[in-house]
């Protein structure tokens, strides 16, 4: 009985879309809410406002680079789900894995925003942008072995799922790495990649037109 349903648990594609839809959203949500404003006690001219806005640099840093984090790995597993026929056992769990990363993803983004010169808080932040990467690339992995994927699906997108997450990593962990000469500049290549990831896109396609 038991080896009976682990085979016909988690089949359900949809739902396992929509709880990642849910616990995506609820990220991204608690991350603008993890923003503060100046309180009215920092506040007595328009000189002050603008400092104390100022000050907030780091954490405005830190919330665009979560943003597009989480954008980039929701896309990135909306892709995996559309092109497998149905799920498994393990592989809704391997995703499950890969969302309780997604969930902290608002805790090490404040402690980057708290501590954004230190190389500590940014390894930390690194690896909460590595670990998904990695139970994404699993879960293809996975999913191929199992013979999950859509039988019409190109060996050529089969290939490039794979590549895709190759690369990005590579490129975050070179930024990751440039930490050891200045957190800014890990943050500012951290960043290229993602902008790279969520607009190259547009761009190529309007080359082709």
């Amino acid at each position: 009985m038991a080896t009976l349903y682990n085979r016909i648990q988690g089949r359900n594609l949809d739902r396992l879309a929509a709880l990642s839809d849910g616990i995506f959203a609820v990220a991204m949500t608690l991350l603008v809410l993890d923003l503060h404003i100046p309180t009215a006690a920092q506040v007595h001219s328009e000189g002050d406002l603008l400092l104390a806005l100022g000050a907030l640099g780091p954490q405005w840093v830190a919330y665009g680079m979560s943003f597009l984090t989480l954008g980039i790995f929701w896309a990135g597993q909306q892709t995996q789900l559309n092109h497998l026929t149905e799920g498994s056992r393990d592989l809704t769990w391997i995703h499950l894995g890969f969302l309780f990363t997604i969930t902290m993803m608002p805790l090490s983004t404040r402690l980057l925003a708290e501590f954004i010169t230190y190389r500590a808080a940014l390894a930390i932040y690194w690896l909460n942008i590595f670990v998904p990467g990695a139970m994404l690339y699993w879960s293809w992995a996975y999913a191929t072995r199992s013979e999950l994927i859509k039988d019409d699906t190109p060996a050529e997108i089969r290939n490039s799922i794979c590549r895709r997450i190759l690369i990005a990593q590579s490129l975050y962990a070179a930024g990751a790495v440039l930490c050891f000469i200045s957190t800014w500049l890990s943050i500012g290549v951290i960043v290229l990649v993602q902008l790279n990831y969520a607009i190259a896109p547009r761009w190529r396609r309007r080359r082709e037109r």
